[in-house]
């Protein structure tokens, strides 16, 4: 009798260990759902897809060479006074004083000196002077020919050179040639550009920008697209705050921006922002750029 007394005891202190088990994981995964079951959607950046400027580019190089220049060849005996260079002179202003006659200058610019190759014998008796004018500068440069089509005179262009890569200035395409260059498959074109304050020096060499097909189009930002081999893919979001994967297609890009050119609509809201915190279908707490 002691002994089915003791089995009997063993058994319910084993069910009220089963139970208590129980009782205890479930609880303790009520209390994990209530934490976690209702974590409030994350805070993601959204954005309202609008119209932006682009425009396509065609980026070259070439040479600053000054919109006038005059040279004069001196014998240094006829020099009367010390000839003063890469100062400022104006038109009318004497340039040199010789033994025989003064040299003023035509027009306003600046005096440079150019010394004759060691070669050549006069070089040790004779100098040539510069006078250039490089308040407005000329750049010849070579357009591919597969981009000759779209370079209009008038075009507006950008213009860096490596004194200050910094500073952007403002050109135009002045003219081109009428034909294609055969042996360098190319158009020739000259870009204008004001250097009123003579900030750049003639024979610098200058990065060149030129902007064509400038319009309107739809703009996102560069943050808010995710590439997957040749297709690119944003998060819409609708008005239940409510993302969907959708495929776009995109064109230019401009400031940080990519041109949409097929996928979206005006007025439409995007994620820009923590992409990394979204998922399809998943609903979000938008925050507005």
């Amino acid at each position: 009798m002691k002994r089915s007394t003791k089995i009997i005891t063993v058994i319910a202190i084993f069910f009220l260990v089963i139970t208590g088990v129980i009782v205890a994981r479930t609880m303790i995964g009520m209390h994990f759902e209530k934490k976690f079951g209702k974590r409030p959607p994350p805070g993601i950046i959204v954005t309202t897809v609008e119209q932006k400027k682009f425009e396509n580019k065609v980026e070259t190089f070439g040479t600053a060479i000054p919109i006038r220049i005059k040279s004069y060849n001196i014998e240094k005996y006829e020099i009367v006074s010390p000839i003063k260079f890469n100062e400022k002179v104006n038109k009318g202003d004497v340039v040199a004083k010789l033994k025989t006659r003064n040299i003023t200058a035509p027009f306003d610019g600046v005096i440079g000196k150019r010394n004759f190759s060691d070669d050549i014998e006069v070089s040790a008796s004779s100098i040539v002077i510069n006078l250039e004018d490089a308040s407005i500068l000329y750049v010849d440069v070579d357009i591919p020919e597969i981009y000759a089509p779209f370079i209009n005179d008038g075009l507006s262009a950008d213009i860096k050179f490596s004194g200050n890569k910094e500073k952007i200035y403002l050109g135009i395409v002045d003219s081109t040639a009428s034909r294609i260059n055969t042996k360098k498959r190319s158009l020739a074109a000259r870009i204008k550009l004001v250097n009123s304050n003579l900030e750049i020096l003639p024979g610098s060499l200058l990065e060149i920008t030129i902007k064509y097909n400038e319009r309107d189009s739809l703009g996102i930002p560069d943050t808010s697209v995710i590439l997957e081999g040749n297709k690119v893919y944003i998060y819409k979001v609708n008005k239940e705050s409510i993302t969907k994967r959708t495929e776009i297609k995109i064109g230019a890009r401009n400031g940080g921006f990519l041109e949409v050119t097929s996928g979206l609509k005006e007025g439409e809201t995007i994620v820009a922002e923590g992409l990394k915190k979204v998922r399809p279908n998943g609903k979000i707490k938008p925050i507005k750029k």
